[in-house]
């Protein structure tokens, strides 16, 4: 159950680049934890001195994927508060009940809601030890939830979600409204098509519009005003540089990864 001598040794170190490399790549907008741990468990492949054994249930090829997953969902904070872009569907979950609340993600939130973010900084390490504490002695009954057959399951995920979408006005519209998009989700991934453009669209498509339309009024209606200020070049470079670097790590990635549940 605990790791001892060079098995601790050797996971730990595991652990430390799978940290490194999850935090990183979870910056990354699309960036899922998914891919995180796959590029991880390939750099363990890739250092180990016995990469016949993997797959075999060799500990750093399950404590470095397993560490990259954990550091890419807390990676994933920066980005969302910092710059207002959610990098993942759940992300952008989490943004649209924010601005619900009328908490706005960008730069100006670490200044005008300085309360709310250091909170939930601080829930995280909280919600770390509270993981520590459940999953040592309850880890049996989580691995068991997975023998759960999915024509048990699906329908008690369904009714949760139609409940949550009844609840906040108590009108119908809003579960059909659920139900219309859950078609839609459907349809897409069998399909194969990526939701987060979806959502980002939808989350930022209004904001985007205003400011553009501010910009414009400006500058009389020329759009060389996009391009004065040198905060804008910095983010087109950075567009490009993610851009390029999803290009060149998606093609590392075997086919069939990508449609696995992104969410």
């Amino acid at each position: 159950m605990i790791p001892r001598g060079p098995d601790l040794k050797i996971g730990l170190w595991a652990s430390v680049r799978g940290t490194i490399l999850g935090f990183f790549l979870g910056i990354v907008p699309g960036m899922n934890s998914i891919l995180t741990s796959f590029f991880s468990y390939d750099l363990e492949k890739r250092v180990s001195k016995h990469p016949e054994k993997f797959g075999t249930g060799v500990i750093e090829g399950v404590a470095g994927p397993e560490a990259a997953n954990n550091a890419t969902a807390q990676a994933g904070f920066i980005p969302m508060l910092s710059l207002g872009i959610p990098p993942t569907p759940a992300f952008a979950m989490i943004m649209a009940a924010m601005i619900i609340y009328g908490l706005q993600p960008g730069p100006l939130i670490f200044m005008e809601n300085k309360d709310f973010v250091w909170t939930v900084i601080g829930s995280m390490y909280i919600g770390n030890v509270i993981l520590l504490v459940l999953n040592l002695p309850l880890v049996g009954l989580w691995a068991r939830i997975s023998l759960i057959p999915y024509k048990f399951l699906g329908p008690t995920i369904l009714a949760i979600c139609l409940i949550a979408a009844y609840s906040p006005r108590n009108t119908m519209f809003d579960v059909w409204v659920a139900i219309g998009f859950g078609i839609l989700g459907y349809y897409m991934r069998k399909r194969g098509w990526p939701l987060i453009p979806l959502i980002l669209g939808m989350i930022l498509g209004d904001l985007f519009e205003k400011n553009l339309r501010q910009s414009l009024s400006m500058s009389s209606g020329s759009v060389l005003i996009l391009f004065k200020r040198p905060i804008v070049a910095i983010f087109v470079l950075v567009t490009i540089i993610t851009f390029v670097l999803m290009v060149t790590l998606l093609r590392r990635v075997p086919k069939g990864v990508l449609k696995q549940d992104e969410s």
